[in-house]
């Protein structure tokens, strides 16, 4: 997400045609490539294919981290009784995106999506869908104004109740760690107990990993940054586990689908609440 803020704006009042830019890569594009999406430029195709070719393990991280949606917002709904979303970095709609997941278990979940992205603002449309019982909104703000993320958030969800934080895949964008840590620590401080934070993001497990991120880097893309899983447990502290803790996507609560992607997948991800 850039450092670019608009509070609450209509889809059909942005200029979005304006904004995008198909001259370089772009992340929310460059992931619904690997995951068998339509909306991707040629850009988008062509460091794909590059990084295919010396890493295809890349593509398992993008098709496990959809997985790991799933699988989280499931658990969440059916184990932990979660029945509110705060989506932040939504990305370009796929299959199986978190409302859909949420209310097809839980027909009353509430669920608000968060990104300030052009192309995600121009589907945002796509994603305002929900069944009657329940709400689906989307809020084009910062995650860099976590304050104002909340505030917005506030209009559909009900702080009274646990909600859970969904941070996936958006984390590696930032340059500073500490500031990752301190805009996680504020968006949880403004949750009531009970609430939920699920994060997961491409992490430094493999020579390939580290060189498809220079690769990215290199194509002058918004940066993604992969780290040592240790350091994105951090972002954990202060709450309770959900066993197993942070761990590779694979292994966190796996099903049958999830044994369609490496055991050894380059990403780590967890969930933990708050007391």
């Amino acid at each position: 997400m850039s450092d670019q803020q608009q509070s609450s704006v209509s889809p059909a009042a942005v200029p979005v045609s304006e904004r995008i830019d198909t001259t370089r890569p772009h992340s929310a594009r460059f992931w619904n490539y690997f995951v068998g999406g339509k909306d991707n430029y040629e850009v988008d195709r062509e460091i794909g294919d590059q990084i295919k070719t010396f890493f295809p393990g890349l593509v398992d991280v993008a098709v496990a981290g959809r997985q790991f949606l799933r699988r989280s917002v499931r658990h969440l709904v059916e184990e932990r009784g979660i029945r509110q979303f705060l989506d932040i970095g939504t990305g370009l709609p796929t299959a199986d995106n978190t409302h859909q997941v949420a209310q097809s278990l839980a027909p009353d979940a509430r669920i608000v999506y968060v990104d300030n992205d052009p192309l995600v603002l121009a589907h945002a449309r796509a994603l305002l869908t929900s069944t009657p019982e329940g709400v689906t909104d989307y809020v084009d703000a910062d995650l860099y104004r976590p304050e104002a993320v909340l505030a917005q958030a506030a209009k559909t969800l009900d702080f009274d109740r646990p909600v859970a934080l969904m941070l996936l895949g958006i984390l590696g964008h930032a340059d500073d760690f500490d500031q990752a840590r301190d805009v996680v620590g504020r968006l949880m401080a403004g949750l009531p107990s009970g609430s939920h934070l699920v994060v997961y993001d491409g992490t430094r497990t493999s020579e390939g990993m580290i060189a498809a991120e220079k690769a990215y880097i290199e194509s002058g893309a918004v940066p993604y940054y992969v780290r040592e899983p240790e350091q994105i447990a951090t972002l954990f502290d202060g709450l309770q586990w959900v066993e197993p803790g942070f761990v590779r996507l694979s292994e966190w609560h796996p099903d049958a689908e999830s044994e369609t992607v490496p055991a050894d997948v380059d990403a780590f991800g967890g969930a933990g609440f708050k007391a």
